[in-house]
């Protein structure tokens, strides 16, 4: 009995892989028309009349302005041109932290926020943890880093019910994403990890704050490595 469903569980393992493997295979050139986080939230709106609809509309990375990149990277993943899809230095960070009961940013680079995204679900999770590491880094193989990026860009959350940085800055800032000036870009930055709770357009002491530490960061960041690695 007990092989019976060990083998259905390396079968659905295995299912749930090849279906991942043949998404990464294809994202790599379509562009994504939705997420895990998307469906999820759809769903949601279902059954919470609360809840507004998933406002959502791909951009090319050619059209988000380079300021907008650089304060997401600068604030979201500084190793992102040098690592393969994981900082083990900061997840190793992370770990310690949660064992000694402390609050941290989870050390998740933008590689696997993508795959988080795309493939699994939210919430603070080992299990998910546990798969979203060797994921990121089988998404490296398929991906370079200028496609990375650019799917971050489009299906990260900027707002309750507002997904990629286009409609970001129409939620956040009320500014169509050419307008984005590179104050504004580091405010739009800022949101990401909460973006439900900030706005961009009535910034918190904390948020401003949040902002100004962008900033400090976009002055002394080596662009041109930055610019090389996405090409």
């Amino acid at each position: 009995m007990l092989k019976k469903y060990f083998r259905k569980l390396l079968y659905l393992c295995a299912s749930f892989l090849g279906i991942i493997l043949l998404l990464m295979a294809s994202f790599k050139w379509i562009n994504i028309p939705t997420s895990a986080f998307m469906i999820a939230h759809s769903i949601d709106y279902v059954f919470d009349n609360k809840k507004d609809a998933v406002k959502f509309e791909w951009i090319d990375i050619e059209d988000i302005p380079l300021n907008i990149q650089f304060a997401v990277i600068a604030s979201e993943d500084q190793k992102f041109p040098t690592h393969h899809g994981v900082d083990f230095e900061a997840t190793s960070e992370a770990v310690n932290n949660a064992l000694q009961g402390k609050t941290s940013r989870g050390g998740s680079t933008i590689t696997q926020q993508v795959v988080k995204n795309l493939f699994l679900w939210e919430g603070r999770s080992y299990v998910r943890k546990a798969l979203e590491i060797p994921l990121a880094m089988l998404l490296e193989l398929f991906w370079d880093k200028r496609r990375i990026l650019e799917v971050y860009l489009n299906i990260a959350q900027f707002g309750t019910s507002d997904y990629g940085v286009k409609r970001g800055s129409i939620y956040q800032l009320n500014k169509p994403i050419q307008n984005i000036s590179y104050k504004d870009a580091a405010l739009l930055a800022a949101v990401l990890p909460a973006p439900s709770q900030f706005k961009a357009r009535t910034p918190s002491r904390r948020l401003a704050a949040k902002q100004a530490n962008i900033l400090r960061q976009l002055k002394v960041m080596d662009k041109q490595k930055y610019l090389t690695a996405l090409k």
